[in-house]
């Protein structure tokens, strides 16, 4: 059977885990388990773990924490009890020193006691209330990566941390942006409404068909770029911090947690 994004739009979370554990899917995560939601991650050791908690604290748009692990102990009992953040989600980056390393599918042979990982609310939370509401998510129509923009707006450092926001981009026509902004307001913990809308070059996109994560997508004539707090920031924050060791997902390449979307939407 040749798995696809559609087909696999239909599936529980922990069946889509069940395969990314497998090795069958290794692609982005966009569209997949349609009402679960998704989460970021990062992985750090434990003496670096309260900076970046300090620093998502501070920051709380790109950065909206969902769970956080025990040291060593790979299980995100809040939202997803009986999963392994180190084989459950299709791909992922090992840094070392702020420097990307390695490009796995799992993480077992990397992990060790002292790993504290943060799960971090995710935009694919909110793109079923979008579709649901017949607004268009053009990198779920295109089938890639959604594009993601290393802004030059700045976070408030926090103990060893620091960086600047990274934002996700999604085209809405203009008689929707408001439909789009109502809609995704709703899920503040998986960043909520857009942070800038308009002009890329205001918030210090040079290029919006070179996106620094994921790919670009089409902007048809009548429509806005839309952008939202992005859960990559955290990787711009390793390459400006620099810590000896951390882990991320991939971008794009989410945990899928047994967590519904309507969980964290409030009205």
């Amino acid at each position: 059977m040749i798995l696809t994004a559609e087909s696999l739009s239909r599936k529980s979370a922990r069946e889509v885990r069940a395969l990314t554990r497998d090795g069958e899917w290794t692609a982005p995560t966009s569209g997949l388990a349609l009402g679960y939601a998704q989460a970021n991650m990062i992985v750090l050791p434990q003496d670096w773990a309260y900076d970046f908690l300090l620093y998502a604290t501070r920051n709380p748009k790109p950065c909206p924490i969902l769970d956080v692990t025990e040291a060593g102990d790979p299980e995100p009992k809040l939202i997803a009890p009986g999963a392994d953040v180190r084989t459950d989600l299709p791909r992922y980056r090992i840094w070392k020193n702020g420097e990307l390393v390695d490009e796995p599918t799992d993480i077992k042979s990397a992990w060790r006691s002292d790993l504290v990982a943060f799960m971090i609310g995710c935009s694919f939370s909110f793109e079923s209330a979008l579709l649901d509401a017949g607004v268009p998510v053009r990198h779920i129509e295109e089938n890639v990566n959604v594009p993601m923009y290393l802004t030059d707006v700045q976070c408030i450092p926090a103990g060893r941390f620091s960086g600047n926001m990274v934002m996700s981009m999604r085209p809405i026509p203009h008689h929707q942006v408001v439909k789009a902004v109502t809609c995704t307001a709703r899920f503040p913990s998986v960043h909520g409404a857009p942070l800038h809308i308009g002009d890329p070059s205001a918030i210090g996109v040079k290029d919006i068909n070179r996106p620094e994560f994921g790919d670009p997508v089409t902007i048809n004539s009548g429509e806005v770029p839309v952008f939202w707090a992005c859960g990559v920031t955290p990787q711009a924050a390793v390459m400006r911090s620099k810590p000896p060791f951390a882990i991320t997902h991939a971008p794009g390449h989410m945990f899928i947690a047994d967590k519904r979307d309507s969980d964290y939407e409030v009205f």
